[in-house]
C-alpha cells in the first residue's frame, strides 16, 4: 500500500479528502486470538518503547489520585480510577505507529515515532481527543451529580470515610447501581465509536465522523465478538491498575498492539 519513503509519516494535512467508506468484515473470536498473540510479538519486539507508553499512563494515573488527596478531592478518586481506561485509546496512538511499522518491516527509532504522534494534533486524531476527553468529562459530572443525589446526608473527609459511605450504606448502594449502569453506558458508547476509529485515523486519511461510523459498524455487524473484545480489555485494564497501577506499563502496550492487529481484521484495506 505504501513505501518507507513515501510513507514514513501519515500525511498531516489540515483538511483530509473525501473519504470512501472503508469495508468492513466479520471478525470471529479466533481474530482475537491471533490479534493478541500478534500484539504479545510486537511488545516483545520493541519491549522497551512499548513499555515506555505502559509508563508514562501508568504514571499518569498515579499523579491523577495524588493531585485529587492533595486538593482534598476523596469522592473523585474512585470514579477517575474507574473512569481513567476512557481515555486509553487516544494513549496508544504511539503504540499504533510501532505495530503499522512493525507489520510493513520498516526501521524506526524514538524520534520517528513521537513525529507522528506530535503530527495528530494537525489531522482528525484531534477531534477524537475531544470525543475521548468529552466522554471522561460527562463521567465524571454525573458521578458528582448521583453522588450529591445520593449521598447528601454522608460525611466523608478522607478515603475511608468516603469508602465506608459508599460500600456499606444503602444510599451508597443506590450510588453504585446507578453509578455503574451510567459507567457501563457510556464505555460502551465510547467504545462503539472509538475501538477501530483511532488506528483507523492513524493509518488513513479519513474524517473523524466516518472513522466513527466505521467503528459502530464493526461493532454492530460483528457484536458478540467485539462484546467479548470490550470484555477483555475492560477486565485487563482495571486489574492493571490494582498494584498502584503499575500493571498497565507491561498491558496497555500489549492491548494497544493488539488493537492495531484487530483494527487490520475488521477493516479491509484501502484500495490502491
Amino acid at each position: 500500500m505504501t513505501s518507507k519513503t513515501k510513507d514514513s509519516t501519515p500525511p498531516d494535512d489540515l483538511t483530509p479528502p473525501p473519504s470512501v467508506m472503508p469495508e468492513v468484515n466479520t471478525v470471529t473470536a479466533g481474530d482475537i486470538t491471533a490479534s493478541l498473540k500478534a500484539g504479545l510479538s510486537d511488545f516483545l519486539a520493541r519491549p522497551l518503547m512499548s513499555g515506555f507508553f505502559g509508563l508514562f499512563y501508568a504514571v499518569f494515573g498515579i499523579l491523577l489520585v495524588w493531585s485529587l488527596v492533595w486538593l482534598g478531592k476523596i469522592w473523585m478518586i474512585i470514579p477517575a480510577i474507574v473512569g481513567f481506561p476512557l481515555v486509553a485509546p487516544f494513549a496508544a496512538a504511539g503504540l499504533y505507529e510501532m505495530s503499522r511499522r512493525l507489520q510493513k518491516g520498516q526501521s524506526f527509532g524514538w524520534s520517528d515515532i513521537l513525529t507522528v504522534m506530535a503530527h495528530q494534533r494537525k489531522r482528525e486524531m484531534g477531534w477524537m481527543a475531544f470525543v475521548t476527553l468529552f466522554i471522561f468529562w460527562v463521567w465524571m459530572y454525573q458521578v458528582r451529580l448521583w453522588l450529591a443525589i445520593t449521598l447528601q446526608d454522608a460525611s466523608f473527609s478522607d478515603l475511608d470515610g468516603f469508602l465506608n459511605a459508599v460500600f456499606f450504606t444503602p444510599e451508597g448502594w443506590t450510588f453504585l447501581a446507578i453509578g455503574t449502569c451510567a459507567g457501563a453506558f457510556l464505555s460502551a458508547v465510547l467504545f462503539t465509536v472509538t475501538v477501530v476509529a483511532m488506528p483507523l485515523l492513524l493509518d488513513r486519511e479519513i474524517d473523524f465522523v466516518s472513522a466513527m461510523l466505521t467503528s459502530i459498524r464493526v461493532v454492530t455487524e460483528n457484536p458478540v465478538v467485539m462484546l467479548i473484545w470490550a470484555a477483555i480489555i475492560s477486565v485487563t485494564v482495571l486489574v492493571s491498575m490494582v498494584p498502584a497501577f503499575l500493571g498497565l506499563i507491561f498491558s496497555l502496550p500489549i492491548l494497544g498492539h493488539t488493537t492495531w492487529h484487530l483494527y487490520q481484521r475488521a477493516v479491509s484495506p484501502a484500495e490502491e
